[in-house]
């Protein structure tokens, strides 16, 4: 959303006046459609926002709710409308909840395809608010994808600007630069922490550092130090580690360790079915991932979903890959990767 455009939509009162007052009902129905949107109940979402429309509850978090209702389904262009309309109800000065709004919108942008788009939201955000740095990092890496590096490494230096001691930033900076062709640049970054010896780098951070420029064996060293104090992610790197050096039986052992004695973690029970896959143990793999999946409302539930089709088929049950693949696609239809391999899987 350009500048101008977002100043605009603020001041957008036309559609604010069709709900005057709808604020000042409850808001029972909005609270069950966001719950329904964390069980990727998108249907039973879109029902409870429209009811909370009709009882007179908050119109602009309806919208906003119905938005994200839609990119869950990735049906983005509604998605786009919706969070458009959203903000059509801010006033002249923009609160928190207008920017997270905007967040939203330049992500359905992205996904629908509008990248301009979602760099020019982002540009906004930057505009009113310079210290946000998780928007001049996004837009970094648009711009990175659209093939104008100098832009994209201008954006990060300006994210890194605002948190120089935010050391998780500059890995998410090497990712996306390794992601859009753009290795050496994103090394460069990792490189020049490391190197700097006033930095008191936790083992995590540097482990975590030395796991992404390839370096397995001190990232070995560093992360073992970490596991005890930096829970899950520190284990799902040090697993990682040791997937990459080849010891895929050590790998696994890691990840049972921590599922033995700490809290479930969907993201480790991934780990540890891939791995599981990687040695032949089909059906523990399955069970790896049945049991990640078990775990409601985790940031990795599109990952177990897919890799539960493949410990399927690997098992030889391919109606039961079929009826997952089925399930799958119903929530992700957008996944070329899975209906590739659902073409292959409705010919067995």
């Amino acid at each position: 959303m350009k500048t101008g455009r977002i100043a605009g939509v603020w001041c957008a009162c036309m559609m604010a006046a069709l709900c005057a007052g709808c604020g000042a009902a409850g808001s029972e129905n909005l609270q069950q459609g966001m719950q329904q949107i964390q069980q990727m109940d998108y249907e039973g979402a879109h029902a409870s926002f429209d009811a909370a429309l009709e009882a007179g509850e908050d119109a602009q978090l309806v919208c906003r709710g119905q938005g994200i209702a839609y990119m869950g389904q990735t049906d983005y262009a509604s998605a786009v409308q919706n969070l458009e309309a959203a903000l059509a109800y801010s006033g002249p000065f923009p609160k928190d909840l207008d920017f997270d709004i905007n967040y939203y919108l330049a992500t359905a942008y992205y996904r629908n395809g509008q990248l301009s788009e979602a760099v020019d939201v982002y540009e906004a955000i930057t505009q009113l608010r310079p210290q946000e740095k998780t928007a001049w990092y996004l837009k970094g890496t648009i711009e990175l994808e659209q093939g104008n590096a100098e832009q994209a490494k201008a954006d990060f230096d300006r994210a890194i600007a605002v948190d120089p001691s935010d050391y998780g930033q500059y890995v998410d900076i090497y990712r996306s630069c390794s992601k859009f062709g753009q290795e050496d640049m994103g090394k460069a970054y990792l490189e020049a922490v490391l190197a700097d010896d006033t930095l008191r780098l936790s083992d995590y951070d540097k482990g975590t550092m030395q796991f992404y420029l390839g370096d397995y064996e001190q990232a070995r060293l560093s992360l073992e130090s970490a596991k005890d104090s930096s829970g899950a992610q520190a284990t799902s790197l040090l697993g990682q580690t040791y997937e990459h050096l080849g010891d895929y039986n050590y790998a696994a052992s890691v990840y049972s360790t921590y599922l033995e004695t700490r809290q479930p973690d969907a993201a480790i029970y991934n780990q540890l079915g891939i791995c599981k896959l990687k040695v032949g143990e089909y059906q523990a793999a399955l069970d790896a991932f049945q049991a990640g999946l078990a775990i409601e409302g985790n940031p990795v539930m599109q990952s177990l979903q897919f890799n539960v089709i493949a410990a399927y088929e690997y098992l030889g049950e391919f109606d039961s890959a079929k009826n997952a693949m089925r399930q799958y696609l119903a929530l992700y239809p957008d996944d070329e990767k899975a209906q590739r391999e659902n073409v292959f899987l409705e010919s067995r």
